[in-house]
């Protein structure tokens, strides 16, 4: 079955860096569009980053351009999310999600309607 399984979550202070990972099996992982959402407590799941399939393209929430960077290893089946100058609103728990192609509306939680993972805590102290 598909799996999709985030590490490098963490305790760290405002102006730091985390690298999350999301590592991918049970799929054809360079044939999907992959992406990062996260929720904070009482919020909504919000759009991150996107990349597509070959990595030639990435698309970010406004919120973090310029501070994260999304990228990809299809060797090792595993996207990644490097998180620079953290920020405590950048605290939550940040999903990795597969979709075949990216959609339309990309931006949405709802348009991903492929396969989610389960997870992995940020947290950024002032």
């Amino acid at each position: 079955q598909v799996q999709l399984v985030e590490s490098g979550g963490g305790l760290v202070q405002a102006g730091g860096s985390l690298r999350l990972s999301c590592a991918a099996s049970g799929l054809t992982f360079s044939r999907n569009v992959m992406g990062w959402f996260r929720q904070a407590p009482g919020k909504e799941r919000e759009f991150v980053a996107a990349i597509t399939r070959g990595g030639s393209s990435t698309y970010y929430a406004d919120s973090v351009k310029g501070r994260f960077t999304i990228s990809r290893d299809n060797a090792k089946n595993t996207v990644y999310l490097q998180m620079n100058s953290l920020k405590p609103e950048d605290t939550a728990v940040y999903y990795c999600t597969a979709r075949p192609i990216l959609p339309g509306m990309y931006t949405q939680m709802g348009a991903w309607d492929g396969y989610w993972g389960q997870g992995t805590q940020v947290t950024v102290s002032s």
